[in-house]
């Protein structure tokens, strides 16, 4: 088992060694000056690249250092036909559980919290891609994310957490972790609703298999809503 003191030291190592690269990155490349909001998908896809890498080195390098087997196997990636659940699971909180966790918030805020502005980052992405760089937009929000989000939310901290504070307490922190991460204010309940969800599959199954799956339906179903509108 990995020590959570060890999981959280490398998630903080992993973020700003993240955070000081892929703006480097970006200078680098020419696109310092473009607005976020406005860059291609190519820099997507190479910030999130840079960030991953990071990210799966840290996990790899605390399952050689605490564990004996691979970072597959030490993070419980698994998965078996009942994980297919996760398809209508992530679906259907995207449809449901994110717009009604939000319904308050819309009502006393309905300025702060119109759909506008909680789908703005995806609507961004979206009118961002055409063609081919659409597919390469699903592989980034649809594929990579999930897997890699899974293995370092779940896999690492909240099951290195949860040895130590317990179950509940480290579903809620790392939940929370989760969907402060993001950076986006009008986004948190909707994302830590969400990443309760996820919380729940993994301590009920010890496995990231429904989790991968899960995030991916959750993830591609917001996509599909924004493309649609």
């Amino acid at each position: 088992m990995i020590p959570a003191r060890s999981a959280v030291t490398t998630w903080f190592v992993c973020f700003l060694a993240g955070n000081i690269a892929a703006p480097l990155a970006i200078v680098i490349v020419g696109q310092g000056d473009v607005d976020v909001s406005e860059q291609p998908v190519w820099v997507l896809a190479m910030v999130s690249s840079i960030t991953w890498t990071i990210s799966l080195w840290g996990v790899m390098r605390l399952c050689r250092q605490h564990t004996e087997g691979s970072v597959l196997t030490s993070m419980r990636v698994r998965f078996s036909m009942r994980d297919l659940l996760g398809v209508p699971l992530g679906v259907l909180s995207q449809l449901i559980l994110v717009p009604v966790v939000m319904l308050p918030l819309r009502a006393l805020f309905p300025d702060s919290f119109s759909s506008e502005k909680v789908e703005k980052r995806a609507t961004d992405l979206v009118d961002n891609a055409s063609g081919a760089w659409m597919f390469v937009l699903v592989l980034i929000v649809v594929v990579g994310a999930p897997i890699v989000e899974e293995i370092v939310y779940r896999g690492m901290l909240q099951r290195s957490i949860g040895a130590a504070l317990g179950k509940s307490r480290a579903l809620v922190l790392v939940a929370a972790w989760f969907a402060a991460i993001h950076f986006v204010p009008v986004e948190f309940v909707g994302l830590f609703a969400f990443a309760l969800v996820l919380g729940l599959v993994f301590n009920r199954n010890n496995t990231l298999g429904m989790n991968i799956i899960t995030h991916m339906a959750f993830n591609a179903t917001g996509l599909v809503l924004v493309a649609l509108t």
